[in-house]
């Protein structure tokens, strides 16, 4: 594999599995990287607007950082694997270890490690790599960690090797797993005395959501991919949509939906159904799966599906996301 820092790549094939890749420059989330982020997804998630109310529920003196910008950076972070990416075709225990505070800095590690090939669509095979993406903060903490599965060109048809095993988003992961990501010590009661959300419960948001700042997002994220960046890298002609940027408005919908969400601890899995463009009407209909009761509040199980609407096309499905999250509420008994 070319070491040079503007080598076109790396393609599927280049990968030694079970080697780290070179990281990406850290990424300090401070105000105006979050700030940023704020302008571009819109979310409502609370303790990520207010200090005085992160202050409150959290007991830090910083505010809390929006669960999804610390997992976008590291997805940006995990693009040196990626950069000539041609689809992400899904993530998989996805664990925000940490709830963050703003000013921390963070670099992320990426592996490779298990790597297979696709038929021959008549112009040659195409890689699935397995990647493992570990993100830690400037003290060495951990942060988040997550598998993505990347499909990418091969270089040379002739050094086609398989390595490991590669299987398949699990949506049905415990919610006992995510427990021990739920911050400790949390004042979960100055954040929401409305009910929890209910196993069965469903709406579709009304307020739906248009993809703009697309091309802000990458950069903001470091995110290396060209075919977000360069539309003769898309599809026909078009520059591709960062399927984070689905996540981060789908994420702000959940918001909506459940008023007392403190974070995020992590993804069942997310699967990119369809790609996303620029100025695509995003829809969200929203289902709550499982409910595991914690103090103050519960750790809920969701599941997003986001549709787009797009000029002179049909709408189509393009997100099957299944977050997990800590909600603040009560059971519905002393409400009002």
């Amino acid at each position: 594999m070319s070491t040079s820092p503007l080598s076109d790549g790396p393609y599927g094939d280049d990968f030694v599995i079970g080697r780290p890749l070179p990281a990406a420059p850290a990424i300090t989330i401070d105000e105006g990287v979050a700030a940023q982020y704020q302008a571009i997804s819109g979310d409502p998630a609370a303790l990520s607007l207010s200090t005085l109310l992160s202050r409150a529920v959290t007991g830090g003196e910083r505010r809390v950082v929006n669960s999804a910008l610390a997992l976008q950076v590291a997805i940006g972070q995990s693009t040196v694997a990626t950069r000539i990416v041609i689809a992400n075709l899904f993530y998989r225990d996805v664990t925000l270890h940490r709830q963050i505070p703003l000013g921390t800095t963070l670099t992320s590690v990426v592996t490779p490690t298990a790597r297979a090939f696709t038929r021959d669509n008549g112009k040659g095979r195409r890689a699935k790599v397995l990647l493992s993406i570990e993100t830690r903060d400037q003290d060495g903490e951990l942060v988040a960690s997550l598998e993505r599965l990347a499909l990418l060109p091969v270089r040379d048809q002739s050094r086609l090797t398989e390595s490991g095993s590669i299987g398949g988003a699990d949506s049905s992961r415990p919610l006992t797993d995510l427990l021990a990501a739920v911050p400790k010590g949390w004042d979960l009661g100055r954040l929401s005395r409305q009910p929890l959300p209910t196993v069965g419960q469903a709406a579709d948001d009304p307020l739906r959501d248009s993809v703009s700042g697309a091309l802000d997002l990458v950069r903001l994220t470091q995110n290396q991919a060209a075919a977000h960046r360069d539309p003769a890298r898309g599809q026909k002609g078009r520059r591709l949509v960062y399927g984070g940027h689905v996540v981060a408005l789908a994420q702000a919908s959940l918001s909506r939906f459940a008023p007392g969400l403190a974070a995020v601890v992590g993804w069942r899995s997310c699967d990119h159904l369809a790609p996303s463009f620029e100025d695509d009407l995003l829809s969200f209909h929203i289902t709550c799966e499982e409910v595991l009761p914690v103090a103050g509040g519960a750790l809920a199980a969701f599941r997003v599906v986001g549709r787009a609407s797009r000029a002179d096309e049909a709408p189509a499905d393009v997100l099957d996301f299944r977050p997990v999250a800590l909600v603040a509420g009560t059971n519905g008994e002393d409400h009002g």
